[in-house]
């Protein structure tokens, strides 16, 4: 017998006993105590904002598109990006050599036509005079009656093409529809421009940049939560430390559907009195859609966790306390007898950081779990990121 216990085998499998009677004793006296091992946080009180977010374009409240109506090569320029303009103001001369000519040729119809019509009407007065003495036929004297008209419906033909030409005259002169400033110009001088089946765009004048709008796209998910009136805050990459304000003007019915994502247009008014906001700007629009004064606030980590499997007491925690009003169901944990008890609590808004408790047995002060330091790769933890101590 005492040959088997000093044996190679023997003295291992004791040596292994031995050790691990050792950690199992360090384990049961080293234990972290439960306020070590759960990181809580407190319920507080305060004001909660629940916002919806967006990318949009700043763009001018009346951007109007000059064209033109004849075609042409350019002869003169008056005006380049930036300028000011008048309403009526001279931006560009096309060519009118052409359109001059073809002027001039229908004013020579005209005296064509004016001289068919003396040499029609005398036609009629002498078959009139001559069928009167029945020297014609009545066949012959309609003829000339009708040759008359004829003649009369081609004048006015011709004064007709002389009207039109006038006009294509005066189209080879741009004008500014509009009192504004211009913002996008697209020829230069000796460019031809064709004004053929669509209106070429020459210029673009925004009317008044002293009062913008921003178009932005707000996914399906948000938009039941925006109002006309509603005060939009947004910010430029232009200006990273300044924040502006708008107003929701108009919440547009016609959805985009881009990759089976729909997002609706959201118009916002925007003052610029300084004309810093410039179109085209990248707008980082944000709207506030509920907000709370002195609710009762829970960490959002404290929503996500969840303990390892068999840590939980859910002895009377889950049946004791019920959440009071109608709102989102939640859970969050709390410390009972060293062990994280389940809570049911009625949730309201989010600012995505705190979520406001409506309903449920949680007061100012109680502390709430919202993570487990001993777990390790994922295991009985809080799903979110870990977050710093302070």
């Amino acid at each position: 017998m005492n040959k088997l216990l000093r044996s190679p085998v023997a003295m291992s499998l004791l040596a292994i006993a031995l050790i691990g009677a050792g950690i199992v004793a360090y384990r049961q006296f080293a234990a972290p105590a439960p306020e070590q091992q759960y990181r809580v946080e407190s319920i507080a009180q305060g004001d909660l904002s629940q916002t919806v977010s967006a990318n949009g374009t700043i763009n001018p409240v009346s951007l109007v598109s000059v064209g033109t109506q004849v075609s042409g090569t350019v002869k003169r320029l008056y005006v380049d990006f930036n300028s000011k303009v008048e309403k009526g103001q001279i931006l560009l001369e096309l060519d009118d050599a052409l359109l001059a000519a073809q002027q001039k040729q229908s004013h020579a119809n005209v005296l064509s036509a004016t001289a068919s019509l003396d040499l029609a009407s005398a036609n009629e007065k002498r078959m009139r005079d001559l069928y009167a003495q029945e020297y014609v036929s009545r066949q012959e004297f309609d003829t000339a009656v009708q040759a008359k008209k004829a003649a009369e419906a081609q004048l006015q033909l011709a004064r007709a093409a002389v009207e039109k030409d006038r006009a294509n005259l005066n189209y080879s002169v741009i004008r500014s529809p509009v009192s504004g400033v211009v913002v996008d110009r697209t020829v230069d001088v000796g460019q031809t421009v064709a004004a053929s089946l669509q209106t070429p765009t020459l210029f673009k004048i925004a009317q008044d940049l002293s009062q913008m709008q921003i178009d932005a796209n707000f996914a399906e998910a948000d938009i039941g939560s925006i109002r006309v009136g509603q005060t939009a805050r947004f910010g430029v990459d232009a200006f990273p430390n300044r924040s502006f304000q708008g107003t929701v003007r108009q919440i547009r019915l016609n959805p985009t559907t881009q990759q089976n994502v729909v997002t609706y247009d959201v118009v916002i008014d925007v003052d610029n009195p300084d004309q810093i906001l410039m179109p085209g700007m990248t707008a980082y629009v944000t709207i506030a859609v509920a907000e709370r004064k002195g609710a009762l606030l829970v960490p959002n980590a404290a929503l996500r966790f969840r303990p390892a499997n068999g840590e939980a007491n859910k002895s009377a925690a889950t049946a004791n306390r019920k959440p009071k009003t109608d709102g989102f169901a939640g859970k969050v944990y709390v410390l009972k007898d060293g062990k994280p008890a389940p809570v049911e609590v009625s949730l309201g808004i989010t600012d995505n950081r705190n979520t406001e408790i409506i309903g449920g047995e949680l007061n100012i002060g109680d502390k709430v779990v919202v993570g487990d330091t001993q777990a390790t790769n994922g295991a009985g933890s809080s799903t979110a990121p870990r977050m710093r101590m302070f």
